[in-house]
């Protein structure tokens, strides 16, 4: 039996500073090159993530954008993509207007990736998070609504004050057609709602990996409200110390924070244990 471990990225597998730890790299690798079959699910897009993994080997396709889009950074390929049609992504950014949220949306023309907004609505929120990205080839600013939402979309991110936030989340998650995931940003006091399509989930996105790659087993790890329907589908699930109580709950097991490298130490105790995890 092959198993495929697969870790969440933002406060779980990176610090605080958006990174992996130089212990976190070496270990990782040595993993890696004994043929463990690793990879991640993240709600980072394929740039974010490169800068956020400089050092470490993977090998794998992963899954990014909470589901919409699972890409193979090696051989600069898609293999799966949900996306929003363009009736619905439309209705969408007018509710969004009703709750006052002006939003980033995520997503890809031929030539790149992009993170477009409309200039001059920018919230306090949002401009701490390009401040953060400033020189990111990805940065789309543009002037007209039809601008904003054309070619593929695959996220709708929302950055503002818990109380608008959780009010317009309180709306949104019952739409059958959207998944709306609502969190505090792990590195800053800011509250996020990330939009999808219903079908781009890491759940779905694992179970594709795991059917690609003929794995009978899933094992992960994770931090936050974005990992939970992944926790629902894997056979192990382990959550960092410093994850959400109602999280650690629902896992297998919990490991150490992610400041103190508890995927890599459990990988290194457990993930040759057996021969469920040789390739």
């Amino acid at each position: 039996m092959k198993t495929l471990f697969v870790s969440d990225l933002d406060g779980t597998l990176l610090t605080k500073d958006e990174c992996v730890s130089e212990y976190s790299i070496r270990h990782l690798n040595a993993l890696l090159e004994r043929g463990l079959a690793l990879t991640y699910a993240t709600a980072r897009s394929v740039s974010g993530v490169k800068r956020a993994l400089r050092g470490v080997n993977f090998q794998l396709p992963a899954v990014f954008y909470n589901g919409a889009l699972i890409y193979d950074i090696v051989h600069d390929q898609a293999l799966d993509c949900q996306f929003f049609q363009q009736e619905l992504r439309r209705k969408l950014y007018e509710s969004l207007l009703g709750f006052g949220i002006a939003p980033l949306v995520f997503g890809a023309c031929p030539e790149r990736e992009t993170v477009s907004w409309i200039e001059g609505k920018e919230s306090p929120g949002m401009l701490r998070y390009l401040e953060r990205r400033r020189g990111d080839e990805r940065l789309h600013p543009v002037r007209t609504e039809d601008a904003l939402l054309d070619g593929y979309v695959f996220t709708f991110k929302c950055v503002g004050p818990r109380e608008t936030m959780e009010r317009a989340w309180n709306v949104l998650k019952y739409d059958p057609a959207l998944i709306c995931i609502y969190h505090q940003e792990t590195y800053q006091e800011d509250y996020w709602m990330d939009i999808s399509v219903r079908s781009a989930t890491k759940a779905n996105g694992v179970q594709f990996l795991k059917r690609y790659y003929g794995c009978e087993k899933l094992v992960c790890f994770g931090d936050s409200s974005n990992d939970s329907d992944m926790f629902d589908v894997c056979d192990e699930k382990y959550a960092v110390m410093n994850a959400d109580n109602w999280l650690k709950e629902k896992a297998t097991g919990v490991i150490g924070y992610c400041e103190e490298d508890g995927v890599a130490k459990w990988l290194d105790e457990h993930a040759f244990d057996d021969r469920s995890a040789q390739q």
